[in-house]
């Protein structure tokens, strides 16, 4: 019989197997491959107007896109050679590096506090976050969000065992939100600001004074250490369209809209409460994503310490 310990070994063996193989197949074909979610707008735009492939063709390469619901399940295809590169919040890498994940800190958007919220339905009782104890939560387990609720909980005198957890997808949390299966949700833009245009949602906390909400790019690190000048021109890719959003947000909204099938009312109300332009990684960001990293610690929400910096892109720094 094998023991747990050789059987994650002989685990972690198989995915390093299959992410080598993904990888070594993808920069054969010089193909960039980039994962993203709902709230990546900006990669999003990118994706729609073709600027990426213009960037990169030049030099060889070829790009292919590919949604995730979440941050997780986002890393999980990094982690596994499955795709190359993607946006994500705060909690996910944490949760990743602690599994091992093959992945590295590329990139950051700034802080937006108020693109993340706890949210509850319009006629609902509950009007602080105190009133939440003892009661039905839902969020997706791993994602931006787990920071905020823990940070809320604490600021008002609870803990995470105060409430009870319903881990959901967005999509299924939403479901669960509208029929009163859940009593609150805590969700990120652009499903937050769906929720309070389309189902008059409540907001009782944003992140503000309690979570930074920091989006990270973040690159599996074969494509960060074999192909160091071809990540460079997709972060200064993001850049320059992070540079035109920011300046031409109604417009933005106009156009985002109907590639993700929101009106564009709820793709302006994200955009307009969010803070854009892509950074290289830094130190000072790296220390804050420790701080959270060592709050999930002590929470024993992953099983042991990890130095976040370990899985820096040293380039970037």
């Amino acid at each position: 019989m094998i023991d747990r310990r050789h059987f994650h070994a002989l685990s972690a063996g198989l995915l390093l197997g299959i992410a080598s193989g993904f990888d070594v197949q993808a920069q054969a074909n010089k193909t960039f491959r980039v994962a993203f979610q709902k709230g990546a707008g900006n990669l999003i735009f990118l994706k729609e107007r073709g600027i990426l492939e213009r960037k990169l063709a030049p030099l060889g390469w070829t790009v292919t896109w590919t949604e995730f619901q979440a941050g997780p399940q986002l890393l999980e295809s990094l982690n596994v050679g499955a795709t190359d590169f993607g946006l994500v919040g705060e909690a996910p890498p944490i949760f990743a590096q602690a599994a091992g994940a093959n992945i590295v800190y590329a990139g950051f958007e700034p802080a937006s506090p108020k693109n993340e919220a706890i949210i509850v339905p319009r006629d609902s009782p509950l009007k602080t976050v105190t009133d939440l104890k003892g009661k039905r939560v839902a969020l997706n387990k791993g994602s931006n969000v787990s920071y905020l609720i823990v940070r809320a909980l604490e600021a008002n005198g609870l803990t995470y065992a105060d409430i009870v957890p319903a881990y959901l997808a967005p999509a299924d949390a939403r479901a669960a939100f509208e029929r009163g299966a859940v009593d609150a949700w805590v969700i990120w833009d652009p499903y937050y600001a769906a929720a309070e245009l389309s189902l008059g949602a409540r907001l009782v906390a944003d992140g503000t004074g309690l979570a930074p909400n920091v989006s990270f790019y973040m690159a599996s690190r074969p494509i960060a250490e074999r192909n160091t000048d071809i990540l460079k021109a997709v972060l200064a890719t993001v850049d320059e369209i992070d540079v035109w959003i920011r300046d031409n947000r109604k417009q933005y909204a106009l156009e985002l809209a109907p590639k993700v099938g929101l009106p564009p009312e709820v793709i302006e109300r994200a955009v307009n409460r969010a803070e854009i332009g892509a950074r290289p990684i830094d130190d000072a960001t790296l220390e804050a994503q420790q701080k959270i990293a060592d709050v999930f610690t002590r929470l024993k929400l992953i099983p042991e310490s990890l130095n976040v910096a370990e899985a820096a892109w040293k380039v970037g720094l």
